[in-house]
């Protein structure tokens, strides 16, 4: 019992850090390193739960203006997007959905991280935006990735570090929110769980912390490279995690 309490301690602690320092991926982290030792169901309902306290911590300490202008889109079409992914989640191909996002992940993002410069999308507006919070929403109903589409395209709009930042850490704490209501409202939070919940919380405070004060340090395009490095990472993992069921087949 004390290696799995050390193991989720473990695996909270590296995601709160790339959380704090990008503003996203905790359940790809996370779950990269519970995958182990936890059952899956276990694991989502943690990562969940950690990634929510993560930003939570980072709405109180790195306090930015919003733009609700530019916000409110992601998150009005992640609202949206959510129950449909829960919805399709029994119905959908999970492995063979999973492959093709991380295909796409693998091959697109490494070209972006090696040109000069980002192609920039201009056109669309908040109709494009709220597509691609409804996009993140229906990851997060599907797999619990409702960061990867929303964080792709601010990348493309051509946000600066701040604006990207507060964008996606919003989005994300929304999401992260109605994901964990529905969860505790299905029953999936058991009282046998709270003690894991409790040494996620505290595993993620120091190292959250400390990856949001690197983050200031970032410049622009170091800021990018890190996304695009962690979006290729999240990549190959989505792609490894669908490929053994797709073999079984």
């Amino acid at each position: 019992m004390i290696s799995l309490y050390l193991w989720v301690a473990v695996g909270a602690a590296a995601a709160g850090f790339v959380q704090g320092l990008s503003g996203f991926a905790f359940s790809m982290v996370s779950l990269s390193v519970w995958a182990w030792a936890l059952d899956p169901q276990l694991g989502a309902v943690l990562a969940i739960f950690g990634g929510w306290v993560g930003q939570v911590i980072a709405a109180f300490t790195m306090r930015r203006r919003v733009d609700k202008g530019l916000l409110w889109p992601f998150v009005a079409g992640g609202l949206c997007g959510l129950p449909v992914g829960l919805w399709l989640l029994p119905l959908l191909d999970v492995p063979a959905f999973n492959a093709a996002l991380g295909l796409v992940l693998v091959v697109c993002c490494p070209v972006m991280l090696m040109s000069a410069r980002l192609p920039r999308v201009q056109r669309g507006g908040r109709v494009a935006d709220a597509l691609a919070g409804a996009a993140g929403g229906v990851m997060g109903g599907i797999g619990g990735l409702s960061g990867v589409v929303p964080t792709l395209w601010c990348t493309l709009r051509g946000f600066d570090r701040d604006a990207q930042r507060a964008v996606i850490q919003n989005f994300n704490l929304a999401m992260l929110s109605v994901a964990l209501a529905l969860h505790v409202a299905a029953g999936h939070v058991t009282v046998a769980m709270l003690p894991l919940l409790a040494i996620v919380a505290a595993a993620v405070l120091v190292p959250v912390l400390l990856g949001a004060r690197l983050y200031l340090g970032l410049s622009e395009l170091a800021f990018r490279r890190l996304v695009l490095s962690l979006l290729t990472v999240s990549g190959v993992a989505i792609l490894a995690s669908a490929l053994p069921a797709l073999l079984q087949r």
